[in-house]
């Protein structure tokens, strides 16, 4: 049963049916949607039904093992809720065609959205950015997995980011907040949820705004969302916008067929979206737009210096890679690793003022005279040359991502990618009498 001092706290919130909001959230209903990564599965879960604002994404029809699922580790989909999807449908609305950006989301484990803008701003650059360590792992994972290769995973408080001044064209801000939106799936949600949180998230959420704030060039956009429906954490955020900086508030089409309520702040009549889940097939939701007008001051960046490979070195890698001159290779902590060469200044400048967890793809190490490839190039989406491939059946793939034994079919030795319906799960090396399995062991999966 939801908290009566929380129904009482929404009482007065836009759009709200208090009676239907209250049945569904009584409800035993609960909803699954995935978005597929259209750099390797296209027609994944296409019979689906789509999440209307985005063009990835599908509702399911009942919930699977995701744990037992190879596609699921080979990064082919994200398991993501529907609403936090329209981030897309924003990203469409402002950008269009124009992909070349450089995007930041500040609070962005576990990276449902950053690997949405990774696909969406496919020839950009994402910075993911998250403070806790543990959870800057975790999404650091779930990028690898993504395989894009244009993000960059930070692990920083958003206040370090106020150095970078007038850099990136817009700020995803999904806000720790007091997580009412997600009540319906998540009773620990209920349980913790309190009118002196709803202040602190509020507080706290000023302050992330106020701190990566410099960040952002003159018309870029801040994209501000939460999974609250407390007006404390919504529209008097936007209207807090408002107060404190030079922004427009900016209004992004809404079919009327998706049910999703348009609302404005009480003062500054800012508009924000609110989702709610007796309207729309997805959880609470909200997010607001802000094109900002102040004007740039301009910075001229420092520059770290990152070892290069050597020309030994590179050849040996191009012996994996179909030749691309798009791609800038570098060293870091004996592993090469590569990135798109347009925003490959950009690793320098920030690898000078952040801490980054993971930049690009990681290749290899070089180990004597041979290149030992890493778990991250079998997942990317970078093309190979000069690889032996074997398809797995799902038991065996499952048993390759357990890191146990299993069996191939293989009249050749060395190096080999194993793959689950065309997609790369990793790497093994076939010998005369034993299969070596270098599934990364903290990746594995203890599922029976």
């Amino acid at each position: 049963m939801l908290p009566e001092n929380f129904l009482q706290s929404i009482e007065h919130v836009q759009g709200l049916n208090k009676k239907s909001f209250e049945a569904v959230h009584n409800s035993d209903e609960q909803i699954t949607s995935v978005r597929i990564n259209p750099a390797k599965s296209i027609q994944l879960f296409s019979s689906n039904e789509q999440v209307t604002w985005c063009k990835y994404g599908y509702y399911l029809q009942e919930r699977p093992s995701f744990t037992l699922d190879p596609l699921f580790h080979a990064g082919a989909y994200y398991v993501q809720e529907a609403s936090s999807m329209f981030l897309w449908h924003i990203a469409h609305q402002l950008f269009g065609i124009n992909t070349q950006k450089k995007i930041l989301d500040t609070c962005a484990a576990p990276g449902g959205k950053s690997t949405l803008l990774a696909s969406y701003f496919f020839d950009g650059l994402v910075v993911s950015n998250e403070v806790i360590n543990s959870r800057a792992t975790i999404l650091s994972e779930n990028i690898a997995k993504w395989g894009t290769g244009n993000c960059i995973v930070t692990n920083n408080h958003p206040k370090s980011f106020s150095l970078l001044k007038n850099y990136f064209d817009a700020l995803v801000i999904d806000a720790p907040c007091s997580g009412s939106g997600m009540f319906r799936k998540d009773i620990t949600a209920v349980e913790e949820w309190s009118l002196d949180n709803v202040v602190f998230c509020s507080q706290r959420q000023q302050k992330i705004i106020a701190d990566v704030w410099q960040s952002l060039k003159e018309n870029g956009y801040l994209i501000y969302s939460t999974c609250s429906y407390s007006e404390e954490e919504n529209e008097q955020i936007l209207d807090w916008i408002v107060d404190n900086f030079k922004v427009e508030s900016i209004s992004i089409p809404v079919e009327e067929s998706w049910n999703i309520i348009t609302t404005q702040s009480n003062k500054h009549k800012a508009f924000g979206y609110r989702f709610y889940p007796d309207k729309i097939k997805g959880e609470g939701f909200f997010i607001a737009v802000f094109q900002k007008k102040e004007k740039d001051i301009f910075v001229k960046y420092k520059h770290s210096s990152l070892q290069q490979p050597t020309k030994q070195e590179v050849d040996l890698i191009n012996n994996f890679l179909i030749q691309n001159h798009e791609l800038k290779f570098f060293k870091h902590n004996n592993e090469i690793k590569v990135f798109n060469t347009q925003f490959y200044n950009d690793v320098l400048v920030l690898a000078q003022q952040l801490h980054i967890k993971n930049a690009g793809t990681t290749l290899g190490e070089i180990k004597g005279k041979d290149f030992v490839p890493n778990h991250e190039l079998a997942v990317s989406t970078l093309r190979l040359s000069n690889i032996a491939t074997l398809e797995l059946d799902k038991e065996n793939a499952l048993q390759y991502l357990r890191k146990k034994e299993f069996s191939v079919t293989s009249q050749s030795r060395g190096l080999a990618l194993v793959i689950y319906n065309g997609i790369g799960l990793g790497w093994i090396k076939v010998l005369q009498n034993r299969i070596n399995n270098y599934y990364p062991s903290e990746w594995r999966i203890f599922n029976k």
